[in-house]
């Protein structure tokens, strides 16, 4: 095949999107991972045995299912001959497992693949710290009761305190920021406003609940069935009666003088999606067209202190691969990790100043047109299951597409570390 050569999205499912500790507290990233798989194999009319390898992007991984998409793809019944690997890249490890799959089919390994992404930020362990972790080792290989108890008598209230693994998880060890407080460095680095923030918040809850309403959404999402046995089929992020000045009243995250709050960021969620990709040679075998095709893609590194501003990175790297700009595409997708990120994003785009001294360019990337950003809504509304968004976004760009009867989109997302990542994809 050429290693060039467009490769099929032939469908995607996800599951509804819920806010982290609550409905999907008791459903794991794999139960997410395998209601997706089994899911889009219904959909598209394959059985798992017509699916040659499975990849799935996931960030905390959990302990007892360490290559994740191999547990996924044997509990949805994909033969045991059939490979699987999880990949990791942060925020966009969704999308990358979708490159993944791309170099699959290119290389002729495979020419039918699910690729997605699973995340259960519910259910990120808590830990102990290292020292503590050493005591309570020393405890259980203590041979005697004198030793178990001069070890018990060493412990202090702080090794009983637990650490919040999403909270490591979600700082940059580089930095020393963790997420939040990169997008107050781009809020003051671009001045960019708390009314600027929460009126896009607010778009964002009104899109997403308008979508809603229209069952758009419900085109792309298979419902989970809880261990209580009830059902899961709508995400429970967006909020149609949100206001600005229910918006105005939450307080700064991170000091009095800042201006991201969680009304005005993505909230933690748990979901999972999944798509299947497929050699465009080998199409006679669906019963209809694809939903599109995956035609160009760029990876790029950025300052991790600045790591909202990936999109642009990436995105101009992209460009200058393609030859393309915002003029060629119908509606774009990014995701809004914070809306002060997406809004940095914009300002940078357009500046002339920032392509010079950032990029290497004498011209600016380009006005970004936001009347074709996120038209269904994005994550501040919807959510951003991390490990998961990368395969969303991209879904939803493909189905919006398809609705809309156009044919370009843009996908692109911030990467916790500092990178961007950018797709084309067309129908």
């Amino acid at each position: 095949m050429q290693s060039n050569k467009p490769i099929a999205i032939v469908d995607g499912v996800r599951t509804p999107f819920a806010k982290a500790f609550g409905a999907f507290i008791d459903v794991s990233a794999v139960e997410l991972g395998r209601t997706a798989l089994e899911a889009v194999l219904l959909r598209c009319g394959l059985s798992a045995n017509d699916i040659d390898e499975v990849v799935f992007g996931n960030v905390a991984g959990p302990a007892d299912s360490a290559n994740i998409a191999r547990v996924i793809a044997l509990k949805a019944g994909v033969p045991n001959d059939r490979i699987a690997h999880t990949v990791n890249r942060n925020c966009a490890s969704g999308m990358e497992s979708i490159f993944a799959g791309c170099s699959r089919i290119r290389e002729g390994r495979a020419s039918t693949i699910v690729a997605g992404g699973t995340e259960s930020m519910s259910q990120i362990p808590m830990l102990l710290s290292h020292e503590a972790a050493k005591l309570w080792l020393r405890l259980a290989r203590s041979k005697s009761m004198l030793d178990r108890l001069r070890t018990i008598a060493s412990m202090r209230p702080k090794h009983f305190k637990p650490v919040p693994g999403i909270e490591l998880g979600l700082t940059d060890p580089v930095s020393g920021l963790n997420m939040g407080e990169t997008a107050e460095v781009l809020a003051k680095e671009f001045p960019i406003t708390r009314d600027q923030q929460d009126a896009f918040a607010l778009e964002s809850h009104k899109k997403a609940s308008e979508a809603q309403e229209r069952c758009f959404m419900s085109g792309e999402i298979a419902s989970v069935t809880l261990p209580t046995g009830e059902a899961v089929e709508r995400d429970n992020g967006p909020r149609k009666n949100q206001t600005l000045e229910q918006l105005g009243r939450l307080r700064p995250l991170f000091g009095r003088e800042g201006t991201i709050t969680a009304g005005n960021s993505c909230p933690l969620t748990d979901g999972a999606a999944a798509l299947v990709l497929s050699d465009p040679d080998k199409l006679d075998r669906f019963s209809r067209p694809p939903l599109g095709y995956i035609t160009a893609y760029s990876i790029a590194g950025c300052d991790p202190r600045r790591m909202g501003l990936g999109p642009v990175y990436a995105t101009a790297k992209l460009f200058a691969k393609t030859g393309l700009s915002f003029t060629d595409f119908d509606n774009i997708e990014i995701n809004e990790a914070f809306a002060a990120q997406v809004l940095a994003c914009e300002r940078a785009f357009g500046s002339k100043r920032f392509a010079e001294n950032e990029l290497s360019r004498s011209s600016a990337v380009g006005e970004l047109p936001m009347d074709r950003v996120n038209v269904h809504g994005g994550a501040i509304a919807l959510g951003h299951p991390v490990g998961t968004s990368g395969t969303r976004i991209v879904l939803t760009l493909l189905r919006t597409l398809k609705a809309k009867g156009k044919q370009r989109g843009l996908a692109t997302l911030c990467v916790g570390g500092g990178q961007g990542v950018a797709m084309v994809v067309e129908t």
